[in-house]
C-alpha cells in the first residue's frame, strides 16, 4: 500500500538489516572519505537543526545522498541554490530570493518533509525517514531490490535501481553509497551514538501522507495505488486533496490526514 507507516514488523526489518550490514570491504575507502567530511561539517548541519530533535548525522546523511556535500545546492533535491528548485519538489523554497544560502534551503526542506514534526530517532525512525526522503518506490513496485538509497555498496544491495523518473532497470548498479552504510559506519568510528527503537514514540503509526492541495513527496505513488481499484479514477498530479481523500476512503474507511472530514 502506499501510505507506508512504521509498524513493528518495519521496525524489525530495518533493525535486522542494519545489524547484519556488511559494508563491502572494497568501498571502505571511500565510506570513510565521505563519513570525515560529514563530521567535518557537523556545526553546520547543528545549525539547521536547532529547536528540533532532529540529529546533525541525519541531515548530514541526506546532504551526502542528495547534493554529493555541496554546500552549493539544495538539500531537497541537488538542484543549485542560484534559482528556486526545478525537479521535484519544485519552486522551493516559495519565500526568499535566489541565490540562497544552503542553510535556508535545508531549513526548508526539512519542513517541507515535515522532519521537524516527527520525533522518533530511533535507528529504525531514522532509516524510517531516509527511505522516505528518496520515496518508497523500490519497496512498492520493487520489493525484490533492497533500496540502493539506503544499502547500496553493503551485502544488502547488489543491482537494479530506477535510472531516471519512472524508468527501472534490473542490470544497473548504483555507484552511491547508501545511507544506512554512511550511518553504520559513522556508529563503527565512534562518531556517533545510535539510540535504539524508542517504543514510546508518539509517530509510530504516523502517515505519511496527508490531505493538501499541493503537490507533496509520495502523493502521486498514493494516486496510482488508488486507481487500481474498481471505480476510482484520478489523475496522478501528486496533489492528495478531496478525490483523493474520498477515494482514500472508499478503500481504507478513513479519510487522508488533515483532511476536515475526519
Amino acid at each position: 500500500m502506499a501510505v507506508i507507516r512504521l509498524t513493528k514488523s518495519l521496525k524489525e526489518e530495518y533493525s535486522k538489516l542494519f545489524n547484519s550490514m556488511i559494508i563491502n570491504s572494497s568501498k571502505i575507502g571511500v565510506v570513510d572519505y565521505i563519513v570525515t567530511r560529514l563530521v567535518e561539517n557537523r556545526n553546520r548541519y547543528n545549525d539547521v537543526t536547532k529547536g528540533t530533535s532532529i540529529p546533525w548525522y541525519f541531515v548530514s546523511v541526506i546532504h551526502a545522498m542528495e547534493t554529493s556535500i555541496s554546500f552549493s545546492r539544495h538539500l531537497h533535491n541537488g538542484d543549485t541554490l542560484t534559482e528556486r528548485t526545478k525537479h521535484h519538489p519544485a519552486g522551493r523554497p516559495k519565500t526568499g530570493t535566489p541565490p540562497f544560502t544552503w542553510e535556508e534551503s535545508a531549513i526548508d526542506a526539512i519542513k517541507f518533509m515535515r522532519l521537524n514534526k516527527w520525533n522518533d530517532w530511533s535507528l529504525e525512525g531514522l532509516l524510517y525517514k531516509l527511505e522516505a526522503y528518496n520515496g518508497f518506490g523500490y519497496r512498492l513496485h520493487y520489493p525484490h531490490v533492497l533500496s540502493p538509497y539506503l544499502w547500496s555498496f553493503s551485502n544488502h544491495y547488489s543491482k537494479g535501481k530506477y535510472v531516471a523518473d519512472g524508468r527501472w532497470s534490473d542490470a544497473a548498479v548504483s555507484r552511491q553509497c547508501g545511507g544506512a552504510v554512511l550511518l553504520r559506519r559513522m556508529a563503527e568510528l565512534n562518531f556517533v551514538e545510535l539510540p535504539l527503537n524508542s517504543k514510546e514514540s508518539t509517530n509510530y503509526d504516523e502517515p505519511i501522507l496527508y490531505y493538501t492541495n499541493e503537490r507533496i513527496p509520495y502523493g502521486e505513488e498514493l494516486q496510482k495505488f488508488l486507481n487500481t481499484f474498481p471505480g476510482i479514477y484520478l489523475r496522478a498530479d501528486g496533489r492528495p486533496g478531496r478525490k483523493t481523500s474520498d477515494a482514500f476512503y472508499k478503500v481504507t474507511g478513513h479519510f487522508l490526514s488533515g483532511d476536515e472530514k475526519t
